[in-house]
């Protein structure tokens, strides 16, 4: 299932969109919000792939909403503009929906972000055998990984940086979102919007803070803090 969330500041055009996300049965709605604003909450605390995204909103529009976020899921934009098309495609959104939508034209539209969905969980970085080792691609260069060696992984706007046990950090270009998709959850878990950590080289934690060798302290987020405790309680005496 591809996880969704409808913005637009026009109440009908937003219930149409969510009825149109409930009828589609690869897509499950996770919350539909009248504003960006409304919507940054729950991308923080719950992961999203992808994002029904009307283009124009008062306070924050949706294309600048979409540019102010770290790690930004799959976008649709919607609008009853079609100038904004290509804009659109120059922040990567899969496609762009003109009012007023069709479910056909909808329908089309979710079957590229299912597509892409699809290819990108198995790409050549991701994950080839996820008990073992990953390929990422460093340069012009790939790189075998084996995930024992891995300690934690950091999420930047571009990028990730997978830190090892020796030698200096790889950084592929590929989301946390996606890259959190590939590892095994049994071994790597999410403990903030910007950090997974390997579970089975945490040894101290100090209050709510992971901290790993060379003084690197990892925060443990509230949105991220119960299933991480939940995993303290499963291997604590």
């Amino acid at each position: 299932m591809i996880r969704c969330v409808a913005i637009d500041d026009e109440p009908l055009a937003l219930r149409q969109i969510a009825d149109y996300i409930k009828k589609t049965p690869f897509l499950e709605l996770a919350g539909q919000y009248e504003s960006a604003l409304d919507a940054t909450e729950i991308l923080e605390s719950l992961h999203v792939d992808l994002m029904f995204v009307d283009i124009n909103m008062p306070d924050l529009n949706g294309m600048d909403f979409v540019k102010t976020l770290k790690d930004p899921p799959m976008i649709i934009f919607i609008t009853a503009y079609k100038e904004y098309a290509l804009e659109g495609y120059n922040v990567d959104a899969i496609d762009y929906l003109l009012k007023p939508i069709s479910f056909a034209d909808f329908l089309k539209s979710a079957n590229k972000a299912k597509k892409y969905f699809g290819v990108a969980r198995h790409q050549t970085y991701g994950v080839l055998d996820s008990r073992e080792y990953l390929f990422v691609k460093s340069g012009y260069k790939m790189v075998r990984i084996c995930l024992n060696d891995i300690i934690y992984i950091e999420g930047m706007r571009e990028y990730v940086s997978i830190h090892l046990l020796t030698g200096k950090p790889l950084m592929p270009h590929i989301s946390l979102n996606l890259l959190e998709q590939q590892l095994p959850s049994g071994k790597f878990m999410r403990v903030h919007r910007s950090y997974i950590v390997n579970l089975e080289k945490i040894t101290t934690i100090d209050h709510s803070r992971i901290i790993f060798e060379d003084n690197v302290y990892i925060p443990v987020s509230e949105q991220y803090k119960e299933p991480f405790q939940k995993y303290l309680n499963s291997h604590t005496l």
